[in-house]
């Protein structure tokens, strides 16, 4: 049970945290406030199963991290972990050799994702969303992206460029969300030089009608390719993610996270004339060919095929978007739910930002020692393995929360 009389603490995971900084560079060097606030949040996890994770204090959370989304179905969901452990029994890479399975999960998903006419498999959403920028820039002969939201940790995308030479700096630009003319101009800028737009469908804000369909326009009026990086949308909005829940289709589009149950394992998917242009460059990897985790995916994508996990998610996430908007307009608390509702989140909307930071941090501190495990700066997500009753025990420390972020909103203001 979440607790609502009893604060978790968190002893035996700050001890790890202390040993981990003398040999761990994440742990040394953590920032602060990025995903934790300092001193209430748990570092390590001993386990987890189905909709709940528990840390190395033995606290029990109700979880909507996911694995920063990517359990779908529930932690250790038996249905994949039985089609891992067969696969791991019979070696899990035989590289330069490939193994039927690949093919099984390439034309499976070919058949899910619209637009697919073929797939190359990769490992991480860094790697795919790398590739496909990789694979516009031969296809189109051009330089420059265009991109939006976060595509991945690797040099031309990384949301903290020290270290990044500044001669890739030059060639990647950004346009605003829900703002073409933003995007128009910057081809017009650079005629004839941009190989691509980039970008997540949405995060917090929702596109526009036909804002998606827009973006695609432009970037074909001026010979770039449009790519969707769906990393967090793809098999969780919709079984073939954005591109079937908004009904554009994507030359190329990228993958990973809930389609494999938290398994490593993305996929680079779109037009054969363009996937053809692996053979011109080079995009491998000694990894890229392990098959327990395409096992995981095929499980993972034919389970949602076979089941209503989705729809599932979709009542979930409405039930909870309700009780949260119930609980903002109670408390008069200058918040909002952002997103949809298989992603959902609270947005403080105070003006002062660091008033709002601390309203934020308040809410966050008693929603994680009350036992519920959220992020504060990043979409949260629901698995098939919640319940109506997990919703209902979320709400209920939330109730506690906002009224510990009225509480500091009031002492922000003076009263």
């Amino acid at each position: 049970m979440a607790h609502s009389s009893h604060f978790y603490t968190f002893d035996k995971s700050n001890t790890l945290l202390k040993q981990a900084e003398s040999c761990e560079a994440w742990a040394a060097n953590r920032r602060k406030n990025y995903s934790q606030i300092e001193g209430v949040y748990p570092f390590y996890a001993s386990r987890a199963k189905g909709a709940y994770l528990w840390d190395v204090d033995g606290n029990r959370y109700i979880d909507y991290m996911l694995g920063y989304g990517t359990i779908i179905l529930g932690h250790a969901d038996k249905r994949v972990t039985t089609a891992v452990v067969e696969e791991l029994e019979k070696g899990n890479n035989v590289s330069p050799l490939w193994k039927p399975i690949q093919i099984e999960l390439t034309k499976l998903l070919t058949k899910v994702i619209p637009g697919a006419e073929m797939a190359f498999l990769m490992k991480t959403g860094s790697d795919a969303t790398s590739g496909a920028v990789r694979l516009a820039r031969v296809f189109t002969g051009r330089n420059k992206v265009i991109r939006w939201g976060y595509n991945g940790w690797h040099d031309w995308a990384t949301p903290l460029s020290t270290g990044v030479p500044e001669a890739v700096k030059t060639d990647i630009l950004e346009f605003n969300y829900n703002d073409t003319e933003s995007l128009e101009n910057i081809f017009k800028q650079y005629p004839n030089e941009v190989a691509c737009v980039i970008m997540m469908p949405f995060e917090f804000e929702k596109p526009l009608p036909g804002f998606l369909k827009k973006v695609r326009s432009i970037a074909h009026k001026y010979g770039a390719l449009f790519i969707l990086d769906e990393m967090r949308s793809g098999f969780r909005i919709a079984l073939g993610g954005a591109q079937e829940y908004f009904n554009v289709h994507a030359d190329l589009a990228t993958y990973s996270k809930a389609m494999s149950n938290g398994h490593p394992i993305s996929a680079i998917v779109g037009r054969t004339d363009i996937l053809s242009g692996v053979g011109k460059t080079k995009m491998t990897s000694t990894f890229f060919g392990n098959t327990a985790e395409m096992a995981a995916a095929i499980e993972t994508i034919k389970t949602l095929r076979e089941t209503d996990t989705i729809s599932h998610i979709w009542k979930l996430g409405k039930y909870f978007q309700e009780g949260i908007e119930t609980l903002i307009l109670e408390f008069n608390m200058p918040a909002k739910f952002a997103g949809f509702p298989p992603f959902p989140f609270i947005q403080f909307t105070i003006v002062d930002e660091d008033i709002n930071e601390k309203v934020k941090q308040a809410f966050f501190i008693e929603t994680t020692r009350r036992g519920i495990f959220l992020h504060p700066n990043h979409q949260w997500y629901i698995s098939a393995a919640h319940t109506l009753k997990d919703i209902d025990e979320t709400l209920n420390v939330f109730r506690f929360a906002f009224t510990a972020a009225h509480d500091e909103l009031e002492k922000g203001n003076g009263r």
